[in-house]
C-alpha cells in the first residue's frame, strides 16, 4: 500500500476560516439577508442623494403650499380654481407720464423700461400635489426624507464609528495593563456612566453647539462607555492565553500583543456593538434635532422634519410626519434584524455550535 502524498494531508485538514463559517450561517437567516437588502438598498439610496443624482434640489418649492399627496389628490381650493388668461394677469401696456418737471429723474424712466423689457422672466408652475406631500414652503417631502436619510445616517454612523474607537482602545489598555492605568480608565468610566446619559447628551451639545460634525463629536464622545466595558472584560480574559504568552515569548511588544493577537479574536463583539450603537446614534440625532441641537438650519434630517411636522400635525397636514416615520422605522428596523443577525453568525456560542 502507498502513503498518502503529503499534499493531501494538508489539504484533508485544512479547516474554514471564522469568517466563511459565520459568512454560512448568516445566509442560512432568511430575515438577516432581508434586512441586509434593506440596508443595502439605504446605503445605494445615500450615496445617490450625495452624488447628486436624487433629491438634489430638495430645497426647490415644486408645489403649492401643503400640497397634498398625489394619492389624495389636490386640495378643494386648487382643484376648483379656474386658470387665469394670460392676457388678463398681464393687461394692456400703458404709457409713461411725463414727469419731468417734478422729478430730476424722469428723463431716464425710458432708459430704465426699455431695460426691464429685455429682461425674461422664468414663471415656475407650482404642482397642486406632490408624490408623498409637500411643507410648508411647497418643498417635496420625499426629497426631504431621502436627504434627510443621508445626514441622520451619517450621523449616525460616523458618531458610532467614534464611539467604537474610543471604546475599543480605552478597554484595550485598561483590560490587559491593569493597574494604575485600568483604575484610571474605570475611574474615567464610572465618571460618564453616573450622569445620565441623555444630560451629558444635551450639555455637550450646549458647548459644541449644531452642526452635523459637532452631532457626531457629541455623541461619540458620550456613547463609548458601553464599548469600553466589554472590550476591557475581553481583554482581561484573552490576556492569559497561551497564544497571547507564546507571542511574549517570542518577543511580541505590548501593543502588538494587544492589536495583532488578541483584538482580531475579540473583533466580533467590536463589530456587532458598532451595528449596535449606529441605530442608537440615529435616534440621538433626531432627538437633538427635534430640539433644536442638532444640525443646522440649512440642513434637512429625520429629527428637522419631526419638529417641523409637530406643528403641520395641528392643521391636519400629517404626510411629513407619516414619511419621516416610515423612513426612519424602515432602516432602524432593518439595521437591528441585521444586527441581531450578525451576533447570531459570529457568536457561535449564541447558536449551541461551540461548548
Amino acid at each position: 500500500m502507498t502513503a498518502m502524498p503529503a499534499a493531501t494531508l494538508v489539504t484533508s485538514t485544512h479547516s474554514e476560516g471564522v469568517w466563511s463559517l459565520a459568512w454560512k450561517r448568516l445566509k442560512s437567516d432568511r430575515v438577516g439577508l432581508v434586512s441586509m437588502a434593506v440596508v443595502a438598498l439605504f446605503a445605494v439610496l445615500l450615496l445617490a442623494a450625495a452624488s447628486g443624482l436624487v433629491a438634489s434640489n430638495w430645497q426647490a418649492e415644486r408645489g403649492v403650499s401643503y400640497a397634498p399627496p398625489t394619492l389624495l389628490g389636490p386640495a378643494p381650493e386648487f382643484a376648483a380654481m379656474p386658470g387665469m388668461p394670460a392676457s388678463d394677469a398681464a393687461g394692456p401696456a400703458q404709457p409713461l407720464l411725463d414727469l419731468t418737471a417734478v422729478d430730476p429723474l424722469a428723463p431716464r424712466y425710458a432708459e430704465w423700461d426699455a431695460a426691464t423689457q429685455k429682461q425674461s422672466i422664468e414663471t415656475v408652475t407650482q404642482s397642486p400635489t406632490l408624490p408623498f406631500g409637500g411643507d410648508r414652503l411647497g418643498r417635496s417631502v420625499l426629497d426631504k426624507a431621502i436627504k434627510g436619510a443621508q445626514i441622520s445616517i451619517l450621523v449616525g454612523v460616523l458618531a458610532a464609528v467614534v464611539a467604537a474607537v474610543i471604546g475599543t482602545v480605552l478597554g484595550a489598555f485598561g483590560g490587559f495593563f491593569g493597574g494604575r492605568i485600568g483604575d484610571l480608565l474605570e475611574w474615567v468610566y464610572n465618571v460618564f456612566t453616573s450622569i445620565p446619559g441623555i444630560l451629558l447628551i444635551l450639555a455637550f451639545a450646549a458647548v459644541f453647539g449644531r452642526g452635523v460634525t459637532s452631532v457626531v463629536l457629541i455623541l461619540g464622545l458620550t456613547g463609548w462607555t458601553g464599548i469600553y466595558r466589554l472590550v476591557r472584560a475581553e481583554f482581561m480574559k484573552h490576556a492569559g492565553r497561551d497564544y497571547v504568552r507564546a507571542a511574549e515569548a517570542i518577543g511580541a511588544s505590548p501593543l502588538q500583543r494587544m492589536f495583532r493577537h488578541i483584538l482580531p479574536n475579540v473583533s466580533h463583539i467590536v463589530l456587532v456593538q458598532l451595528s449596535i450603537h449606529v441605530v442608537g446614534f440615529i435616534k440621538y440625532e433626531v432627538i437633538l434635532s427635534y430640539l433644536g441641537l442638532g444640525v443646522s438650519v440649512d440642513q434637512v434630517s429625520w429629527g428637522t422634519m419631526l419638529a417641523e411636522a409637530q406643528s403641520e400635525l395641528i392643521l391636519g397636514y400629517w404626510w411629513q410626519l407619516a414619511t419621516a416615520t416610515l423612513f426612519m422605522a424602515v432602516f432602524v428596523t432593518a439595521f437591528s434584524l441585521m444586527t441581531d443577525a450578525l451576533r447570531d453568525a459570529l457568536d457561535p456560542k449564541l447558536r449551541g455550535l461551540e461548548d
